[in-house]
């Protein structure tokens, strides 16, 4: 049963509207406005009836509050009030209200204007989580097919966002980033998979070259980062929307930046380079070191696990890695579990 929070400063228009929508919904009230926030945090309605006009906290400053809080933003908030002023209808739905209902409602426009716009939100829903799976999928799409021009499996982009996944999980369980959110955690792995989408600037000349690069061939490659960073910058200029581009971006771009500030294509280091291409970072030199490359063949789990516990400090931020440290085992069954070429 969907869930309704009720909140007016009456306490008899409380009692009226709950008993005319509670035969269809699960209702909570509240009588004022300062308890709007709490009571979302822990119950999550599916829609909010609000009452414009309460004491000390009027509803335009409740649905201010709601809209600041990720989790709480996308709740439909339907204003109440016993006015009808056009001015005041006109500010509510800028506020970012979905309807106005003026008092005294009859019980029928009530359940119907509900109804409406609990349906619209699970559409929307809906309709984000396809848009959400179909740039997902064309993402390992893209992404592996610029791995198979690297004679990779394709399993590389699916293991280094699981990689992501675990050790973003534990740093979050330890506290070791406060700025890393389960969110946060959430769009780092969608971009995972396109850390290296400015491969297709490279030749396959040099991709596919089994000896080892010369000077000029390496600082080709290593245009990768900059051309995957400005190809996915140019992405998230285009559809702001898509927040998970803002991740990618940022990981096509630095993660190969070393934490001493030795790496390329900017030369910085640690907390200048972004957390989500740290991460990245350990992930992608672990699973490219147990793949076999067209220069050399697959280390051994031991043998690439030793180069990341080496790069402590010096390639790789030292939490990230002890962390990875912590997850060894996990990381060695997802490896087997998605073998490697």
């Amino acid at each position: 049963m969907k869930r309704i929070l009720v909140v007016d400063d009456n306490l008899t228009t409380l009692k009226q509207i709950s008993a005319q929508i509670s035969e269809h919904y699960d209702v909570i009230v509240s009588n004022h406005g300062k308890h709007v926030l709490r009571i979302c945090m822990v119950e999550r309605p599916d829609l909010i009836l609000l009452d414009v006009e309460m004491p000390e906290m009027s509803g335009f400053e409740v649905i201010s509050q709601l809209k600041y809080i990720p989790c709480l933003r996308d709740i439909p908030v339907i204003f109440l009030t016993a006015h009808h002023d056009v001015d005041v209808e006109v500010e509510a739905l800028q506020s970012g209200a979905v309807d106005f209902i003026t008092k005294p409602f009859e019980k029928r426009i009530l359940l119907h204007r509900i109804d409406l716009h609990i349906r619209m939100d699970e559409y929307q829903t809906h309709l984000q989580n396809s848009v959400m799976e179909l740039s997902d999928n064309l993402a390992f799409l893209f992404a592996g097919l610029i791995e198979c021009r690297d004679e990779n499996t394709g399993y590389h982009v699916l293991r280094t966002s699981k990689y992501v996944d675990l050790i973003g999980r534990e740093l979050i369980n330890r506290n070791v980033f406060p700025e890393l959110t389960e969110d946060a955690l959430k769009m780092m792995v969608r971009a995972a998979p396109l850390h290296d989408i400015g491969k297709i600037a490279v030749s396959d000349r040099i991709l596919l070259k089994p000896d080892r690069l010369t000077y000029e061939e390496f600082n080709d490659m290593k245009r990768h980062a900059t051309v995957g960073g400005e190809i996915l910058n140019n992405m998230h200029r285009r559809t702001p929307s898509q927040s998970y581009l803002h991740y990618a971006k940022n990981i096509a771009g630095f993660h190969h930046e070393r934490f001493d500030g030795k790496g390329y294509p900017h030369g910085v280091g640690q907390e200048n380079i972004p957390l989500c291409a740290r991460i990245m970072a350990v992930a992608d030199v672990y699973d490219a070191l147990i793949e076999n490359r067209v220069y050399r063949k697959a280390m051994s789990h031991k043998e690439a696990y030793d180069i990341i516990i080496e790069g402590r400090g010096s390639q790789f931020d030292p939490r990230v890695v002890d962390v990875f440290s912590l997850c060894e085992k996990e990381i060695v069954e997802l490896a087997v579990l998605l073998p490697a070429s």
